[in-house]
């Protein structure tokens, strides 16, 4: 009788940790991502995200790794989409002035 509770409580709470799994790091993230790139589109520049970011920390002077650059590619686009758009500007002023 017990065993007729228990096994469909944890089938669901199995089912349903995995789904939040996949929701978390699969689905957010290519909705994060189609979004800025619908963004970028929108304002119609043409570098990627990983170009954005590069081109942002090389202008500053740090020398940061492709790996690292991931990371924060991934970070900014599912924490704040909008820093692309305000690394792109500062990359864009500081090719201007120079």
């Amino acid at each position: 009788m017990v065993f007729a509770v228990i096994i469909p409580i944890t089938i669901v709470g199995i089912l349903g940790i995995a789904g939040y799994l996949i929701y978390r790091f699969v689905i957010f993230d290519y909705l994060s991502n189609k979004s800025v790139n619908n963004t970028l589109r929108r304002y119609r520049i043409d570098k990627s995200q990983f170009e954005i970011v590069k081109e942002y920390f090389e202008h500053k002077g740090d020398d940061v790794s492709s790996q690292e650059i991931n990371r924060l590619v991934k970070f900014y686009r599912q924490k704040e989409p909008e820093q692309f758009l305000a690394m792109y500007d500062s990359i864009r002023k500081k090719s201007k002035t120079e």
